[in-house]
């Protein structure tokens, strides 16, 4: 055959996943802030959140208004979602409205089961990481998931693959639509914690409602 041939690969099906890195500010304000909050045992009750949540871990709580106004952290939320679904859908957002946004302190056989989340956005990024999430009993496997993020969508089928695994680093964010179902593993062998930061977010109804207008 003599023609060149010309590939293009589309990715048409699946959500689309946004992952962005957090600002070395924005991660020093917000572990400084939840250290103050896990000193102050009147605190660390009124804002607890984990009978809110799905996760099996110790500690999950809310952040105040005040601090996410001050730290500027929704700003960055606002701001990175409306990169995302521009260049996405190449709409433009007017709206982000915060639902709420947690801390979920994560420590050795603490685990969160499959689940999804409300309003339309959803997140998670990563403020400490331990050194290590601990082996498997049989050391010869290679795709050891402790302390791992599996996103959920679909069945596996032929070329497609139905779970995408995130490693935890220390300033990634993820920004993912709120039906996508999600799951963290437990991890061993550290006392060490293993801190994440989420959020639920409304936008447009006109934009997440792709039915609104259809036959």
């Amino acid at each position: 055959m003599s023609s060149k041939i010309d590939f293009k690969f589309i990715r048409p099906f699946g959500p689309v996943i946004c992952k962005v890195t957090m600002p070395d500010e924005i991660i020093n304000n917000l572990n400084n802030y939840v250290d103050k909050i896990i000193d102050d045992k009147k605190k660390v009750e009124e804002l607890d959140h984990g009978k809110n949540l799905a996760g099996n871990v110790q500690q999950e709580f809310v952040l105040e208004k005040d601090f996410i106004e001050k730290s500027k952290w929704g700003n960055f939320l606002s701001a990175c979602a409306k990169t995302w679904i521009k260049q996405t859908l190449n709409q433009e957002i007017t709206k982000f409205q915060l639902i709420s946004t947690w801390i979920v302190r994560q420590f050795q056989n603490d685990y969160n089961p499959i689940h999804t989340h409300g309003g339309h956005l959803s997140g998670v990024g990563y403020l400490k990481i331990p050194k290590n999430f601990g082996e498997y009993y049989q050391k010869t496997k290679v795709n050891n998931q402790n302390g791992k993020l599996a996103l959920v969508h679909g069945s596996k089928m032929f070329m497609q693959e139905s779970t995408y695994t995130v490693t935890p680093k220390v300033g990634d964010f993820y920004f993912f639509p709120n039906y996508l179902m999600h799951t963290v593993y437990p991890f061993t062998g550290t006392d060490e914690e293993r801190r994440s930061i989420s959020f639920n977010a409304y936008v447009d109804d006109n934009i997440y409602n792709v039915y609104e207008g259809s036959e």
